[in-house]
């Protein structure tokens, strides 16, 4: 029998725009494609990382990249998650939110983080010790500033003296706000805040992240009328087969973790404890849900509803996965599960 399906689950695109083997404008046209299917298919939303001075990261500037999708599609949401803040000035990424959110028609979700690798700050002249203090006080005038009129705001590190916001976003009062988290006490923050969260891990350890959303929630629940997103992320391979689905999936991850390490070997920095160092270590983690359309259903559903989450965040396309590999996945979760919602 087949497990049914919550009716208030939403599936969304997760993506890296790690580097494939390919040019990169090959890439990008690739990406392009893709996120013209994800429209037609009925995703809700393409969520693009962004990271700096590697393969991980062909898209330093989601938003760029994110403007071209926004031209090639008419329903799908799209945002960074993250958006580091700790990296640009916040005003910057003030305008730049308006410009895409009006050049989507609205569609923008912002995602908003501190970056979670330091080196690649670093490589801008931003040192780990000054992070925290920059993110913070960065989020509290981008927030400040989508209320519009005239935006002053001293701290340690930015002071702003009577700027007139000459723009404002599309959506009113702000663009839906993403934090990506795997701590309880973030989640917390977040259902405080109206944010919505994205997770990834082990289902039962994002249970423990969920659980403290909504408990948070419980106690502001006349703050947003609209119900939150709890976000979990998998990698997914569909195949014809369980071993066609392997073949496709296990080099790709291999490369994707490739890419991963580059600048942790580089800078010999040890990489994260929770990090799967191998295909093996990925589906056992449940990083990676790989095989027939039948069994990626039924895993994906039974992880989905231990972790406590109504939002799926599929990575679909990673490593060196073929195009036509990541479509027949994506065509495969709109047929087997987004179709069946309700």
């Amino acid at each position: 029998m087949r497990k049914a399906l919550p009716s208030n689950l939403t599936f969304g695109i997760f993506d890296h725009l790690d580097e494939d083997g390919n040019a990169v404008a090959r890439q990008y046209a690739d990406r392009l494609k893709l996120a013209e299917a994800y429209d037609r298919l009925g995703f809700y939303a393409y969520h693009v990382a962004e990271h700096h001075c590697s393969p991980h990261g062909r898209g330093p500037s989601p938003n760029l990249f994110l403007s071209s999708v926004a031209q090639r599609t008419r329903h799908l949401r799209l945002g960074p998650l993250t958006m580091l803040l700790s990296l640009c000035h916040p005003l910057r990424a003030f305008e730049e939110i308006c410009m895409l959110d009006h050049l989507s028609g609205g569609r923008v979700e912002l995602g908003i983080g501190r970056g979670s690798l330091p080196i690649e700050l670093a490589y801008f002249g931003i040192g780990a010790d000054a992070v925290p203090g920059r993110y913070l006080e960065a989020s509290e005038i981008l927030m400040e500033a989508m209320r519009g009129g005239t935006l002053s705001y001293r701290g340690h590190h930015f002071e702003l003296n009577n700027v007139p916001l000459t723009l404002k976003p599309h959506q009113r009062p702000h663009p839906p706000t993403w934090i990506a988290t795997n701590k309880p006490e973030s989640a917390r923050w977040a259902a405080a805040n109206g944010a919505n969260i994205a997770s990834l891990g082990p289902a039962s350890f994002v249970r423990k992240v969920t659980d403290a959303f909504r408990c948070e929630k419980g106690h502001n629940s006349g703050a947003n009328d609209q119900a939150p997103f709890l976000g979990l992320l998998r990698m997914i391979v569909v195949g014809q087969s369980a071993d066609h689905a392997y073949s496709l999936a296990a080099p790709a991850f291999e490369r994707w973790l490739e890419t991963f390490k580059f600048l942790y070997v580089l800078n010999e920095i040890p990489v994260p404890p929770n990090l799967p160092l191998s295909f093996d270590a990925a589906i056992e983690s449940e990083l990676c849900v790989v095989g027939t359309a039948d069994f990626v259903r039924r895993a994906l559903l039974d992880q989905v509803e231990e972790a406590g989450a109504n939002y799926l965040l599929c990575q679909v396309a990673f490593g060196n996965l073929p195009l036509d590999a990541s479509l027949y996945t994506a065509r495969t979760l709109q047929s087997e599960l987004m179709d069946r919602v309700g």
